[in-house]
């Protein structure tokens, strides 16, 4: 058997490109006509071959923003709505998405649906572009029959969690931009201003006071051994890289991440909420608790509090409710603890996670105001003090030696 790539041109007249296995190319062809395709051109494939080419090259580039997802997802629960078939949804999905590698996955997810593949299935082989979140919720919507409805509740939930990294990343754009100008300009220092200084100090024998001392030190350190601290960091990089690409290194970066000052108390409340958020919707979707415990840990986005649903879902199986597991957790807040209680004993945990969702939704934009007041009087301190040292490393030396000249 092997691989084709084909063009070809729908019942709706629109021209189609992908690819497809077949043991020859009137078979090939013969599937095609079948799916109701008008082929117009197929080539067999090179062994070995990628099949990307220029075009396929330019196509990887480009990448499934959660806004294309959120688009998709919509589309896709108003075509469930009006009763659409599964093939014929896949199609116009197909045909009206824009982004060039989410078309080319629709397509190859339409492939499976029309070999006998499950929605999930289908979807859980694309993990890149579809999360686990979406994939699991798929699976559940296809079980009880909900799938509209799942898909409604799955654009709150990756809408939400859109907003809120966008508001946090354009927090974060204002100290990144000065952190990176004192590096630049530290750089500029070392390289072309203090050099300049260095020799003049040295030959002038001044007293030359602490900042200059520690600034011609610095420089002194820096092109004695440049290379061997740029070794260094090259190798202290990498391996940092490595280490957090491990289990127990995103353990330790999630973990640190949460005890940091305003940062963890932020990404706490974040998680927090989407842990209600995610909850609510799979316990009214009727999964089990222990499958949500799975879902839960996989798509918290926090390696340490993913341990701890993990020592909750052990817990849970000795046949213990959900409250007193969380109890006995390291991050979850008393007031998720009560809540979750409340709804076990009323029987309305859905409600009662939807209200806790809702509480530190509050709580997460409150916490991004409150990072953004303190990131602007830190970095102008910060700025302040390092410009101003060098200032003083530069012109207290200057004056002392137009005092000398005057006398």
């Amino acid at each position: 058997m092997g691989t084709y790539s084909y063009t070809a041109i729908t019942e709706t007249g629109i021209t189609k490109t992908g690819v497809i296995e077949a043991d020859s190319i009137d078979a090939a062809n013969n599937t095609l006509a079948a799916q109701g395709y008008i082929p117009s051109k197929i080539i067999k494939k090179a062994p070995g071959s990628t099949g990307l080419g220029l075009s396929g090259l330019r196509e990887s580039l480009y990448q499934v923003k959660p806004p294309d997802i959120i688009l998709f997802t919509k589309q896709f629960r108003t075509l469930l709505k009006a009763g659409l078939s599964m093939l014929n949804i896949l199609q116009v999905l197909e045909d009206q998405t824009e982004n060039p590698k989410l078309r080319k996955v629709i397509n190859n997810i339409h492939q499976d649906i029309n070999e006998g593949a499950s929605l999930h299935d289908a979807f859980m082989k694309y993990p890149k572009v579809f999360s686990f979140l979406y994939c699991s919720m798929i699976k559940a919507g296809e079980a009880s029959g909900s799938l509209p409805e799942i898909l409604d509740r799955l654009t709150y939930v990756i809408e939400h969690e859109y907003e809120v990294k966008t508001r946090i990343r354009s927090v974060l754009q204002y100290p990144i931009f000065v952190i990176t100008f004192l590096l630049i300009a530290f750089i500029i220092l070392f390289t072309f201003v203090i050099p300049k200084f260095v020799n003049f100090f040295k030959n002038a024998k001044l007293d030359l006071p602490l900042p200059t001392k520690i600034s011609m030190n610095i420089y002194q350190f820096l092109s004695d051994y440049w290379y061997f601290i740029l070794g260094i960091i090259v190798i202290a990089i990498m391996l940092l890289a490595f280490y957090l690409r491990t289990e127990q290194g995103r353990f330790v970066k999630d973990a640190l991440l949460l005890r940091v000052p305003v940062i963890g108390s932020l990404l706490l409340r974040a998680a927090i909420s989407r842990f209600a958020s995610i909850f609510s919707i799979l316990h009214s979707s009727g999964v089990d608790i222990l499958d949500s415990m799975d879902i839960l840990s996989g798509t918290i986005g926090n390696m340490a509090i993913s341990r701890e649903l993990d020592h909750i879902k052990n817990r849970l199986e000795e046949g213990r409710g959900i409250a007193e597991p969380l109890k006995s957790a390291k991050y979850f807040t008393p007031m998720l603890i009560n809540m979750v209680a409340i709804g076990e004993e009323t029987g309305n945990l859905q409600d009662m996670l939807g209200d806790v969702s809702e509480h530190y939704d509050t709580e997460v934009d409150y916490s991004i105001k409150k990072l953004t007041e303190a990131i602007g009087p830190v970095l102008i301190i910060g700025l302040a003090a390092i410009i101003g040292f060098f200032a003083l490393a530069i012109f207290m030396p200057m004056w002392d030696l137009t005092k000398m000249v005057k006398f």
